[in-house]
Formats: C-alpha cells, structure tokens, sequence
C-alpha cells in the first residue's frame, strides 16, 4: 500500500492557480493581438498588477521547492513539478526582473503575433494549464478526503 505524503494546505492551491494562468492563455489563442499588447504592456509598466503577479508567483514557487526539500526521499511524482517548474518560473522572474537581454529577445519572439509558431507555443500553455489545474482539483479532492479521514 502506498503510503500517503503530507499535504500541505497550500499544494492544491499552488497547481490550481498555475493552471488558471496557463489556461489563461487561451485568450491569446483567440486574439493575438490583444494577448500581446496587454502582457508586454504589463512587463514593461511594472506596475502593481506586475509586482503582485511576480510576488505571487514565487512565494508559489519557494513554497513548492520547501515542499520538495522538507520530505526529500518521500515525495510523490507531482513534486518533482515544483523543481522543475517552479525552477523555471523563478528563472524566468530573475530574468526579466534583472532585464537580461537574451531573455527580453526570447519574451519579444513568444509575443510576435506574426509568428508561424505562435498557435503551438500558446496552445501547448493552455494545454499544460489544463492538466496542471485537473492535478490541483485532485490534490484538493485528497486533502478533504484527508481532513474527514481523520
């Protein structure tokens, strides 16, 4: 029998909001446009929509990583996601908040509305999104199990 991993009170959470924000990019899928004015706007201005986006999302992510790190040996395959996908998104804060060149270029390429490559790379978010909030909407159903269990 399998045995169960704390859960904490914040996982669920952080797989639903992750899949809310790559599902998001749906929008992009229906007007390019649109998607890219508002969100090169929003990196650009870096006003309190930016700073409470980044805020949030690396507090996610340095949630999930002390997740990892504190039942090291013991976790389940979906925390591996936090080392590898949260890595990546605080990277990718790093990055643009330390206005890196090479990775304001790659941003400005995802955002070429013109781009043959565009449907796929937004596309791919979305579907992403999708099976990361589906994971979050599991990770919740347990702990409410876990809660009646007890």
């Amino acid at each position: 029998m399998e045995e169960r991993t704390q859960l904490h009170w914040f996982e669920p959470w952080f797989f639903l909001f992750f899949g809310l924000f790559h599902l998001h990019r749906i929008w992009g899928l229906v007007d390019r446009r649109s998607y890219a004015a508002f969100w090169l706007g929003v990196l650009e201005e870096r006003g309190p929509l930016y700073f409470c986006l980044m805020g949030l999302l690396a507090a996610l992510c340095l949630g999930g990583l002390w997740a990892f790190f504190r039942h090291r040996g013991r976790n389940p395959w979906w925390r591996w996601l936090y080392v590898f996908g949260g890595g990546y998104v605080l990277w990718d804060l790093f990055a643009i908040a330390a206005g890196l060149g090479f990775w304001r270029e790659l941003l400005n390429a995802m955002f070429d509305i013109t781009s043959p490559f565009w449907n796929f790379l937004w596309g791919g978010f979305a579907v992403l999104g999708g099976g990361v909030f589906l994971l979050g909407l599991r990770l919740l159903r347990r702990a409410g199990a876990g809660s009646k269990e007890k």
